[in-house]
């Protein structure tokens, strides 16, 4: 597949700190690949950098297989981002500030009308366009700040935490419209901490922390990384601490959760462990109710590799 970014030891230090170090991944034509860390792993930093917002220490960065630096002009025009934190002109409505991002790029009225109008319904404004931001909630200030980002129809989409803070049906809406991009022909770095949406939207995945990659690749490459094998979940109506700590002292099991009377048993390996528990339960006379076996998530993955500590 032809290579839309290509990032070759991309090193950024800040005096002792080393946010990203020596990095090295590919953006391929057509896909959405997830970017993902926990807070501090140097997404952003990569991210600004590829850009050209950043001067970095070391490495090199093409784009549409040119070198990208702050003058790119050419290059940046096939470019759309989308950042998480909302940027609109308040004294603008909804169809005004598409048209000025779009205009940056589309001088032509004609076509700027109808890539604005094409915006407007890939984020579903059309019955918003005359609101102002301070009139629109927060799941449609989102969808409007994406269709500024992508109206002007660019090649290469990058969407930060595009979803933060939104309702369910603004989320659907949102993802709904990302895929429409892809299917379109643009290709899209997309970075969430909804693991969730990763397993939806994404093609290949790539999970940096300290400013290395920590692991690649599809979401089942990916899974088959966990060091979790599977997962039981049943639903135990006040169940005793003294069970839940014998449990812990099962074989291969990794982690028991209890919350809200519904046990999570994680294993590492092993085979009839549902077995094992049932019968566990049984001899205890524990009544049980919904109980179902998982394979490993993304989630999992992320906090095998990336540790379950508390992040700032």
């Amino acid at each position: 597949m032809k290579k839309i970014i290509e990032v070759k030891n991309l090193t950024k230090e800040y005096k002792n700190l080393k946010a990203v170090d020596n990095l090295s991944f590919e953006v391929y034509q057509g896909e959405i690949l997830g970017l993902l860390g926990p807070n501090g792993s140097g997404k952003s930093t990569t991210i600004n950098s590829i850009l050209s917002l950043l001067n970095f220490s070391n490495g090199s960065i093409k784009i549409f297989g040119s070198e990208m630096n702050p003058d790119s002009y050419e290059i940046k025009k096939n470019i759309g981002v989308v950042f998480q934190d909302v940027a609109l002109f308040e004294e603008l409505t909804a169809y005004e500030n598409i048209d000025y991002f779009c205009g940056l790029y589309i001088k032509d009225k004609k076509i700027r009308q109808k890539y604005i109008e094409d915006a407007i319904e890939l984020v579903g404004l059309n019955d918003f366009k005359k609101f102002y931001p301070k009139q629109l909630s927060g799941g449609l200030l989102r969808r409007l700040n994406i269709a500024c980002g992508i109206a002007h129809k660019p090649k290469l989409i990058f969407l930060d935490e595009p979803t933060v803070a939104v309702d369910p049906q603004s989320r659907n809406n949102i993802l709904d419209g990302i895929k429409k991009l892809r299917d379109n022909g643009a290709t899209i770095i997309y970075t969430t901490h909804y693991m969730e949406e990763v397993e939806i939207l994404c093609n290949r995945v790539i999970i940096i922390d300290k400013g290395k990659v920590l692991a690649s690749g599809t979401l089942d490459e990916l899974k088959a990384l966990s060091l979790i094998e599977e997962k039981i979940s049943i639903e135990v109506n006040d169940l005793d601490l003294k069970y839940i700590e014998e449990i812990k002292q099962f074989r291969n099991v990794d982690e028991v959760v209890y919350d809200d009377n519904h046990l999570i048993i994680s294993y590492e390996k092993g085979k009839n462990n549902i077995i094992k528990l049932i019968d566990y339960l049984k001899d205890k006379n524990i009544t049980y109710n919904n109980l179902y076996v998982m394979r490993p998530t993304l989630n999992d993955v992320f906090l095998s590799l990336t540790g379950k500590e508390l992040r700032d």
